[in-house]
C-alpha cells in the first residue's frame, strides 16, 4: 500500500528539485508555480517523516535520506513512464512494412523488448529487423534499405534522413580489476599495457582515434578488435586497457566482476545515439518509436549504470529532441 500523502506529483517534484537544485528550476521543469513546488515538497516530507533536502542551503542539497529515496523515486518514475509508453505510444496497425536497424549495443535485452512492443502493435505488418555496428546501420538507412535506424551519430547530415537524438553515451576507461592500483595509477597503466583498439572501420573506432589525435596522444599499434565482447574479454584478462562507453560496458555484464571502470584521464568526450528515419517517415511513427526507445534505455541501461557507476549521473543521459 502506498503511504498516505505520497503522490506521483510529489515524486516528480522531488526528482526535479534534486536535478536542478532550486525551487525555481523544479517549477520550470514541472510547470508548477514555485509556491506549489514548495508545498509538494512539504507534503512529501511530512508523509515520509524525514527531510529529503537541506532547505537552508543554496543550491539545495539532498540529505542522506534524500539521496537514498531519490534512487527509489527514479526507479518508480521510470517504471510508470515506461508503462505509459507501452500503453499509448505504439499505434502501428496502419503499417504494411517496417524495416528497422538497431545498433548491436542493445542486442542483449533492450532490442528484444523493443521488438516485442512493435510486434504487438503491427498486426498486419511485414517486419524486418537487423542488428549491426553503427557504420553498417548508417549505410543501410542512407541506401533506403531501412525505414528506421537506431545507431551512433557521425554528426554528418544525411540527405533525405531525419535524426532524432536519443542518448548521450560518454567514453570511459576500462581495464582489469585491480590493474590501476597495481600499476600505480591510470597514466602508468596506459604506458605499461597496450590500448585495445576498436576496428577503425567501425564508427566507434574512428571516433576514439580522432579524439586521441586531437589531444596528440599516441599509443603503440598492437591490437585492433572488431568484436566488442572480445575486446572486453581481453581487457578483463589484463591484456590491455580500452576506451568504450557505458552502453558497451553494460552489454558485457558477465565480465563486470573482472573489470574496473574510470572516467577517461584526459579531456572527456561522448558519442550520440540517435534514431534515423527516412524523410517520408517524418510523422508520428519515428517520434513514437524514439520516445519508447528513450523509456527503454532509461529503464534498462541508464538506471542500472547510474546505480553501479554513480559518477556517470548526468554524463550518461537521455537527450531531448
Amino acid at each position: 500500500m502506498i503511504m498516505k500523502g505520497v503522490t506521483l506529483r510529489g515524486l516528480e517534484v522531488f526528482e526535479a528539485l534534486a536535478e536542478h537544485g532550486s525551487v525555481a528550476g523544479a517549477a520550470q521543469v514541472t510547470g508548477l508555480s514555485q509556491p506549489a513546488v514548495s508545498q509538494q515538497m512539504r507534503n512529501l516530507e511530512t508523509a515520509l517523516g524525514v527531510d529529503l533536502v537541506d532547505h537552508g542551503r543554496r543550491p539545495m542539497m539532498l540529505t542522506s535520506a534524500g539521496r537514498s529515496f531519490l534512487q527509489r523515486t527514479r526507479s518508480v518514475l521510470r517504471e510508470l513512464r515506461l508503462a505509459g509508453s507501452e500503453l499509448t505510444v505504439m499505434d502501428l496497425a496502419h503499417l504494411s512494412t517496417l524495416n528497422l536497424g538497431v545498433i548491436d549495443d542493445f542486442d542483449n535485452d533492450l532490442t528484444p523488448r523493443l521488438v516485442t512492443l512493435l510486434a504487438e502493435s503491427m498486426t498486419k505488418c511485414r517486419f524486418k529487423l537487423i542488428t549491426a555496428p553503427s557504420h553498417e546501420i548508417s549505410e543501410e538507412i542512407r541506401a533506403r534499405h531501412l525505414h528506421l535506424a537506431i545507431a551512433a551519430s557521425s554528426g554528418e547530415v544525411m540527405p533525405g534522413v531525419v535524426e532524432y537524438p536519443l542518448v548521450r553515451d560518454p567514453y570511459i576507461f576500462v581495464c582489469a580489476k585491480g590493474a590501476v592500483a597495481e600499476a600505480g595509477g591510470i597514466e602508468a597503466l596506459m604506458q605499461a599495457l597496450p590500448l585495445l583498439r576498436y576496428d577503425r572501420a567501425q564508427l566507434i573506432g574512428r571516433q576514439i582515434e580522432a579524439h586521441l589525435a586531437r589531444l596528440k596522444l599516441s599509443f603503440p599499434e598492437r591490437f585492433e578488435i572488431g568484436a566488442h565482447l572480445s575486446l572486453m574479454t581481453l581487457a578483463a584478462r589484463g591484456t590491455g586497457w580500452a576506451l568504450t562507453t557505458p552502453l558497451g560496458y553494460m552489454r558485457a555484464v558477465r565480465l563486470h566482476d573482472r573489470l574496473e571502470v574510470h572516467p577517461v584521464p584526459f579531456a572527456p568526450f561522448a558519442r550520440q545515439i540517435s534514431l534515423f528515419a527516412g524523410r517520408d517517415w517524418t510523422d508520428d511513427v519515428p517520434r513514437n518509436v524514439a520516445h519508447t526507445m528513450k523509456m527503454l534505455v532509461s529503464d534498462m541501461v541508464i538506471g542500472p549504470a547510474w546505480a553501479s557507476l554513480p559518477w556517470l549521473e548526468g554524463e550518461l543521459r537521455i537527450l531531448e529532441d
